[in-house]
């Protein structure tokens, strides 16, 4: 093991030592290392112009390394194409280029696979790119990609939550172009980009140099090997030293925006009048390195619209809030600091707000982040072990949200997350600690502690009923009163606290894992700045696999696995309990194919909706469910996807055992190489004794042309379609037939994620038992305008 002469470096080897004097283990893992790849960075005096030629003298004194390995879908055999790399530093950027030879020189242009499409959207593509770990710390990883039309990835790879977000949006350039050995690309990292410790004389970085090469299968092309016995990523990184005296230089970034938008309404009536209002909102947006290592943001007045609709998603015959992932730009900058095991914090929760500020921090092995908005509006979910719902109240709220975590060694993680949303009439106060801990390459055991105080109005359970049925009394029998769940989980006359705990091993070698977990919700824990929708639970899970990799063989990788789970409340009484087995193929055409049989006992509707009993007051009912997932790429201009179900589905509203049938096929069509079609297609259907009980349609369309790779139009379409058959609902008398369609024409221009213009126009039309036809009831349209100032 090399340690390079620091205190960091020190101070690693004392921990290792006290661990291994202290306990069995004989395991101590460090960041990025030598021997898996070294690579010395030289600094020179001036940069590269990025234009894809590579002529320039400064390349001739690069450092250079080759792609020899391939690590996936082989095993660290020799790579099948040749990639050379090379990289220098100045003082204020990272330059980076690659080589990338096609075999079939007469024929690359059609073999190599690109598009001109959204940033981060290009999995599938060819891709070159480099993944650093700055502090060679094993917790965070920058990723960039580029693609060979000069089309930008970048991401954060998680080592604590072992997730990859590519929420992260940095300014960096780059450019590509295709030649007839293959395609070449260059790029340049400003280190504006990165946190790093400046004081240090000689970086030393985790690196990886990584090339996609996608044919049959995707080939994954690497500087190094990768040991699929070892179950930490970031830990084998190679190392680069050099970047002799570098400093990131003065980070100060301004965007100022203007957003206009005129937004019409009327009710479903096409004889009604428009109800229409024109907004102006000027805003900005500020993002100040104060050290390397120290990040504010701030935000005024900011406009937190979302240019682009979410992915339609249906809700019917569900007791769960829908889930949407935070798209907004401030929320998601070092949103990878404030992550925890747990969903604690979720941006989604905070509509509207009128200014923000964030700080973000990391000295040593200590990171620290801390954020403060406002929200005109109050919106937060309210959780239960058999449904849940989003609550609103109409005041201003305040909320906070702060992060630590303590980095001792590569083995131990130790952090805290507090947030706080607050109106005048309610609060949500959350504390939380959590433990990551690696002993060994195939162990890891992570422990998470939360303890929440909520204060809810005393008027909120009304939004969840009439308010002549909110009186829950033991007459409220199954569908004869509006009481449910969320309004005796909000019909408090006190403050409410309680504690969420959870704890998970999981052993994972080159063929095999095994894991287990054991989780508690109180029947009082809130945490509503998160995203926790079951409350008054435990649950406790257990599983495993094995996995395969065939050799010579048109599949790469199969894998056998399963588990068994099981769910109660607080006092004890079952709610689910569920067996699955599951079988994972992937292998040629880019393929992948998983299939799986689910044996399941749980719960239906309560019976007495005053109480929140489950025995006595819920029927179980035995699910027999088997379901199919595919998705392969049969020709290089189109991929294709398959979700499927069908077996035994509870009717919720009825509280009985019915049939579903769920289907949700999609299509990605690359037309050209700059205009692409996505059609994905959703259905859904229920039968029960009697009949049909309904039938749900949903369709997503979105057309879009790319002119460069900054100018781009997309016209979008979303269409859903319910049927049902109100005779077959005991309870209820729903709406036989409810139609609606979305649809939105953009046109945009983007020079980086931060400086845009955008031009579009959208509305909304609906159908229902009284309009019969689709009757436009919202029109909107807008522009948006922000420039990134970097100074």
């Amino acid at each position: 093991m090399t340690f390079t002469a620091t205190t960091k470096s020190l101070s690693h080897l004392l921990l290792c030592s006290s661990i291994l004097v202290s306990s069995s283990w004989t395991f101590c893992v460090s960041a990025g290392t030598n021997q898996q790849f070294h690579i010395n960075i030289p600094t020179l005096e001036r940069g590269a112009s990025i234009n894809g030629q590579l002529d320039e003298p400064q390349w001739q004194n690069a450092a250079i390394a080759e792609l020899e390995y391939e690590t996936s879908p082989g095993e660290n055999i020799a790579a099948p194409v040749a990639t050379q790399v090379k990289i220098f530093a100045t003082d204020k950027s990272l330059f980076v280029s690659f080589i990338a030879k096609d075999p079939d020189s007469s024929a690359s242009n059609n073999l190599i696979r690109a598009n001109i499409t959204d940033r981060d959207a290009l999995w599938g593509d060819d891709l070159v790119g480099i993944k650093l770990d700055t502090f060679n710390d094993e917790r965070l990883a920058y990723q960039f990609f580029v693609n060979p039309y000069g089309v930008q990835m970048d991401s954060i790879e998680n080592e604590l939550t072992g997730e990859e977000s590519n929420a992260w949006d940095g300014i960096w350039h780059s450019s590509a172009r295709k030649t007839d050995e293959g395609y070449l690309v260059e790029l340049e990292l400003p280190l504006r980009l990165f946190n790093f410790d400046s004081k240090l004389d000689i970086q030393t970085w985790g690196i990886e140099f990584i090339r996609f090469y996608p044919r049959d299968k995707t080939h994954r092309l690497s500087t190094h090997s990768i040991d699929r016995n070892n179950n930490c990523q970031l830990c084998q990184l190679g190392t680069a030293t050099g970047l002799k005296g570098i400093e990131p230089g003065q980070d100060l970034q301004l965007t100022p925006s203007l957003v206009m938008n005129r937004n019409s309404q009327r009710d479903l009536d096409p004889l009604d009048d428009w109800r229409s209002d024109n907004n102006i909102e000027p805003g900005l947006d500020i993002r100040w390195g104060i050290t390397p290592n120290t990040l504010l943001s701030a935000t005024i007045n900011p406009d937190f619209s979302q240019v682009e609709a979410d992915a339609g998603q249906l809700d019917i015959n569900s007791t769960f809030a829908l889930f949407y992932p935070e798209k907004r730009a401030f929320f998601l900058d070092n949103k990878d600091y404030f992550d925890t095991q747990l969903q604690l914090l979720h941006t989604r929760n905070i509509v509207s707000p009128d200014y923000g500020v964030k700080l973000t921090s990391k000295i040593d092995n200590h990171t620290f982040a801390v954020m403060a908005t406002n929200d005109t509006k109050t919106n937060f979910l309210v959780p239960g072990n058999l449904s849940s719902d989003i609550a609103s109240i109409d005041e201003e709220s305040y909320n906070l949200a702060g992060r630590y975590r303590a980095d001792f060694g590569s083995e131990l993680s130790i952090g805290a997350l507090v947030t706080a949303k607050q109106s005048e009439q309610y609060h949500n106060y959350v504390a939380s600690g959590d433990v990551k801990y690696q002993p060994t390459q195939q162990d890891t055991i992570t422990a998470q502690y939360v303890f929440s105080t909520t204060e809810y109005p005393d008027d909120l359970y009304k939004e969840f009923c009439s308010e002549d049925t909110c009186i829950p009394d033991s007459s409220c029998e199954l569908g004869d009163c509006g009481i449910n769940e969320r309004v005796l989980r909000t019909k408090l006359d006190d403050a409410i606290s309680d504690d969420f705990y959870r704890l998970k091993y999981v052993h994972k070698r080159r063929n095999w894992f095994a894991f287990t977990q054991y989780e508690s919700a109180g029947d009082d824990f809130r945490a509503d700045l998160g995203f926790i929708s079951r409350v008054d639970v435990t649950k406790l899970v257990a599983g495993g696999g094995y996995i395969w990799y065939p050799q010579d063989s048109s599949f790469n990788r199969i894998e056998l696995s399963g588990d068994w789970d099981i769910s109660h409340n607080q006092s004890g009484e079952l709610i689910e309990q569920e067996a699955e087995a599951r079988l994972e193929f992937e292998g040629s055409m880019q393929s992948f194919t998983a299939l799986g049989f689910v044996n399941r006992d749980r719960v239906g509707r309560r019976h007495d909706a005053s109480s929140l009993a489950i025995d006595g007051n819920t029927q179980m009912f035995t699910e027999n469910v088997g379901w199919l997932y595919f998705e392969f790429t049969p020709f290089r201009q189109i991929s294709v996807e398959l979700d499927a179900d069908y077996g035994d589905s509870i009717d919720y509203s009825n509280d009985r055992l019915g049939t579903q049938l769920f289907i949700n096929p999609g299509i990605e069509w690359n037309i050209t190489d700059s205009v692409s079609l996505d059609l994905s297609h959703m259905y859904r259907s229920l039968d029960v004794d009697d009949g049909e009980l309904f039938t749900a349609n949903l369709t997503d369309v979105r057309l879009s042309w790319y002119f460069n790779i900054n100018n781009f139009i997309r016209i979008s379409s979303i269409y859903t379609d319910i049927q049902r058959d109100p005779s077959l609902y005991l309870y209820s008398s729903p709406k036989e037939s409810e139609q609606s369609l979305g649809n939105e024409i953009l046109y945009g221009y983007k020079l980086n994620p931060q400086s845009v213009f955008y031009l579009g126009y959208s509305d909304g039309m609906q159908s229902n038992d009284n309009i019969d036809s689709l009757t436009k009831d919202e029109q909107t349209y807008f522009m948006k305008l922000s420039y990134a100032w970097l100074l």
